[in-house]
């Protein structure tokens, strides 16, 4: 009897047709828990108006673990699709490469954003960037972090004591909370702007490093669970996706950031500064093999799931501007590859 790992194989080499496939497995997609809400919705509808191609797996493994599943290799134990709450890194694109996977779609299924969130009866509703890097960076503007309370960093908030709930590193969350809100505050600072050019490195490391005494609180790729924390625990702060504040407005509360409250009007203008794109990636070379991924990767893309009054709005997702969504429609038809060498 064939194993299913040489038909896939057999699959790679002479493009064997879908029908000789179909019982290979079910669709499987692993990373991000902010696009993991939006993947289970499509998944659930693939399912039943197509139950011969089998319920489509979804994991929130986190965007960083994620890619590195997808990125190890062609064949039925690998990912079909990696969900991402930022996009691919030419770091992730040179694994994928190394290990076979050569050709993937980039599909941006809408926008999210970084909420920084608390329960109501928390007396902080404002910070600015430079507040939030001040109040979580290891080493604000190069020197230890010594503030314990949210007014030893602006001496106009309250004196409660900074504990923060996060992202771990291997989150696409982190990555954009690193990159749109704690670089954004160090380089409030002239210096750092200078560090950049100088050493890339260290200013990466300066602006982006988070501390590691307590104040801030690495609660897995488990969303739910900050929003649990936030409600039991009032005056402690989180961080995640913008859907997820969106799902719980009873008991809490968004935090505004340089005066502008995450919102889906704000988000959808990039007003708000933690507004970000959510993507899913597509292993090309499983296509042929997996026939529920055409029919997962058109749920994602479809005008009534990330359009404005889609379905997938129900969740938090924020729909991208028509343009993006009729490309994101585009990529979903045709599989065209991102060219790796674009990726930074």
């Amino acid at each position: 009897m064939t194993s299913k790992v040489s038909l896939y194989a057999a699959a790679a080499a002479t493009m064997l047709s879908i029908p000789a496939m179909a019982d290979a497995r079910s669709l499987r997609a692993v990373g991000s828990s902010t696009v993991y809400p939006f993947a289970k919705m499509a998944a659930e509808r693939v399912a039943r108006a197509n139950p011969k191609l089998g319920t489509p797996i979804i994991e929130s493994t986190g965007t960083g673990a994620g890619f590195k599943l997808f990125c190890s290799g062609v064949g039925e134990r690998f990912p079909d699709i990696s969900n991402a709450s930022r996009r691919m890194k030419a770091s992730e694109a040179k694994q994928c490469a190394g290990n076979g996977v050569k050709d993937v779609t980039e599909i941006q299924i809408g926008i999210d954003g970084i909420a920084f969130a608390t329960a109501k009866a928390t007396p902080l509703s404002g910070v600015t960037t430079k507040d939030i890097y001040m109040a979580l960076a290891k080493t604000p503007f190069g020197k230890p972090n010594k503030a314990k309370t949210w007014k030893d960093v602006n001496g106009k908030l309250p004196a409660i004591p900074i504990r923060v709930y996060g992202p771990p590193p291997t989150s696409g969350t982190r990555d954009a909370f690193g990159e749109l809100i704690m670089t954004a505050g160090c380089e409030t600072n002239p210096g750092m702007v200078a560090l950049k050019k100088a050493n890339a490195d260290k200013h990466k490391a300066v602006c982006t490093a988070v501390r590691e005494d307590g104040a801030f609180i690495e609660a897995g790729e488990n969303d739910n669970l900050i929003v649990q924390k936030l409600a039991a625990n009032p005056n402690t702060l989180g961080i995640f996706g913008y859907s997820f504040l969106e799902e719980n407005t009873a008991k809490l509360k968004g935090v505004s950031i340089n005066g502008v409250q995450p919102t889906y009007q704000t988000i959808a203008a990039f007003q708000y500064p933690g507004a970000r794109p959510l993507y899913i990636y597509v292993k090309n070379a499983h296509v042929k093999a997996i026939p529920a991924i055409r029919a997962f990767v058109a749920e994602m893309t479809k005008e009534s799931a990330i359009g404005p009054n889609g379905y997938m709005r129900s969740g938090g997702l924020v729909a991208a501007p028509g343009p993006v969504r009729a490309k994101a429609q585009q990529a979903a038809r045709t599989l065209t590859p991102v060219k790796f060498a674009e990726l930074k």
